[in-house]
């Protein structure tokens, strides 16, 4: 049985409660109801109006490998001059960096060999006319039985002697470039830059020191040398593309082929050379530049492939926006291959034929977040 005070008891303590009770049902009736589920993004019409919208395709597997390198002159349009005689530089005439044509005249050597090639061909001259009178006196004394046939022939072998000594005269003189003055003329032998000088006036030259008096350089062709590190060694094959980029000219791209793969790695950076040919009709590329090269080539293999305007990056993720309807733009996550350019390779995450956002993805992104 329940007494008194036990009863009392009940009734403080549950009559609290229902209190409360009330005035929470009263609070929660004045209250405005919130929904369960936030609402769904619509993409309005005259946003949709101004959007790109791209689509997925199948396409052929491009790799992309980038390489440190540096612009080099294109030997094989290249003139080292070294002097073929010995003597005195008296007149140089052109500087470092100049353009010369060809046949144009560098330098003037004051040379005794010069002067002894010209005296070589005096003698030889006055030997030829010494030999040809003696012929000539000895046919006539043959005629008159004065001579005999052997000497004759003893006279027209020393005309013949002269004759070819004449002539050993004039090529010599001919190869050194012809000047009696006893002058050495240093001529262009291409047109080109001049890129390397190492004499000035009065500097003395001799034919057995070896060293280059000038260097000529056709600059519209140049040759870039990239470095391969051992582990991209297969990625490079001959007559792959080329794109190369300096930061004298950051938004400009040469187009280019590889042309040539070295057999060895260098000993000193341990790695591979490979050769880039490229026209330089505008003389912007400068030997000793550093450039950038990118190296593409095609795969045996197909790929899902996209423009990369469409990629948004967030929380080290790649992500696009896939459009079926303006109510219905779905956060795609994707996994990349490779970006080649403007085209992006995929691996997973959409299929050919999805229509994706390609343009303000990002301001799209954040709304469908918000």
């Amino acid at each position: 049985m329940i007494n008194k005070f036990s009863l009392q008891k009940i009734v403080l303590f549950v009559l609290p409660l229902t209190l409360v009770s009330l005035v929470m049902q009263s609070c929660s009736s004045d209250a405005p109801k919130v929904a369960d589920d936030k609402q769904k993004y619509v993409m309005p019409d005259s946003l949709f109006k101004t959007l790109a919208i791209d689509t997925v395709q199948d396409c052929q597997l491009v790799n992309s490998i980038t390489l440190t390198g540096q612009v080099d002159f294109n030997q094989d349009n290249q003139v080292n001059i070294f002097p073929l005689v010995s003597g005195n530089i008296q007149d140089v005439k052109v500087q470092l960096g100049d353009y010369v044509n060809a046949g144009q005249v560098l330098a003037v050597v004051k040379s005794s060999e010069m002067a002894g090639y010209s005296n070589n061909l005096i003698a030889a001259e006055t030997n030829l006319a010494v030999t040809k009178k003696n012929l000539d006196a000895q046919k006539d004394l043959f005629k008159s039985g004065l001579a005999s046939q052997l000497d004759v022939t003893s006279a027209q072998a020393n005309y013949d002697q002269a004759v070819g000594q004449l002539e050993m005269a004039k090529r010599v003189l001919n190869v050194n470039g012809n000047n009696t003055d006893g002058e050495y003329i240093i001529k262009a032998p291409i047109s080109g830059f001049i890129v390397q000088k190492n004499v000035t006036n009065n500097t003395v030259i001799r034919t057995d020191n070896g060293n280059v008096v000038f260097t000529i350089s056709d600059l519209k062709n140049v040759w870039v040398w990239a470095n391969v590190y051992e582990s991209n060694i297969d990625k490079i094959h001959l007559g792959d593309a080329v794109d190369v980029t300096t930061l004298s000219y950051p938004g400009k791209v040469f187009k280019g082929k590889v042309d040539k793969i070295m057999n060895v790695l260098d000993p000193s950076s341990k790695v591979l050379k490979v050769r880039v040919a490229l026209a330089n009709t505008d003389y912007a590329l400068k030997p000793q530049m550093y450039a950038s090269v990118a190296v593409t080539n095609k795969e045996d293999k197909q790929a899902l492939c996209i423009s990369s305007d469409d990629l948004i990056f967030d929380h080290s993720q790649y992500y696009v926006l896939k459009y079926n309807s303006n109510s219905d733009v779905q956060i795609t996550p994707i996994q990349i291959i490779n970006t080649v350019g403007n085209k992006t390779y995929i691996s997973s995450g959409v299929q050919q034929g999805d229509k994706l956002i390609g343009s303000q993805a990002v301001l799209i992104y954040d709304a469908l977040n918000s």
